[in-house]
């Protein structure tokens, strides 16, 4: 026995989907879906993808008209990523397989899901090898916090931290800068104890960019 699920009950999933997805990207420090704005894409795209599939659904000459309308219709915003692009492709998928196969819908947010959580726990893991997989982004909407120092040596414990992204000598001077990116400010914070203490530490400055 099978049980077909009503329009209500899809449009409830759609909807549902489309804050779980929104919910855990923000979790992981994906900034950019944070808004207002992104939330009410979240919500809406899976929904109007849904009412299009079931309004065209077996109707050619309709079908046809429709992809003319679409083709029309385009993002006019710059994407910041290609990971903010797959999200859309797969809100919009969620929302055309919701009106032909629950199944497959369901499935594809499940994947999707533990994608998101799946990168950021092996990225976690990670850190306890001292392994660096991925390099830092300033232009992908995540939060960045900037820590720039100054010590009057050559410190390795900064020098082979794997959140180092440039270092600079002043020879002239005998002036060693470093500027690192940490994805987590509470890290920030603990190393900038850790530095702060040391003598050869001159100056340092903290910043958070989200670009």
């Amino acid at each position: 026995m099978t049980y077909d699920l009503n329009v209500f009950q899809i449009i409830g999933f759609l909807t549902l989907s489309g804050i779980i997805l929104r919910s855990t990207l923000s979790i992981v420090g994906q900034n950019w879906v944070r808004t207002y704005h992104f939330l009410g894409t979240f919500i809406l795209l899976p929904n109007i993808a849904y009412v299009i599939t079931t309004v065209i659904a077996g109707d050619i000459a309709l079908s046809l008209g429709m992809i003319g309308a679409l083709s029309i219709v385009r993002f006019r915003h710059p994407v910041r990523s290609n990971f903010e692009l797959t999200m859309y492709f797969a809100l919009l998928t969620l929302g055309i397989s919701a009106g032909v196969n629950m199944k497959l819908a369901f499935l594809l947010l499940v994947v999707v899901f533990i994608t998101i959580i799946g990168i950021e726990a092996f990225q976690f893991f990670a850190k306890y090898f001292n392994l660096k997989i991925f390099q830092t982004s300033f232009n992908e909407g995540v939060s960045n916090n900037v820590l720039e120092i100054s010590s009057s040596k050559k410190n390795m414990k900064i020098q082979e931290n794997t959140n180092l992204v440039e270092s600079y000598y002043s020879k002239s001077e005998n002036l060693y800068s470093f500027k690192l990116v940490f994805k987590n400010k509470n890290e920030l914070d603990q190393f900038l104890k850790d530095v702060s203490e040391d003598d050869s530490t001159i100056t340092y400055k903290t910043s958070s960019l989200v670009n």
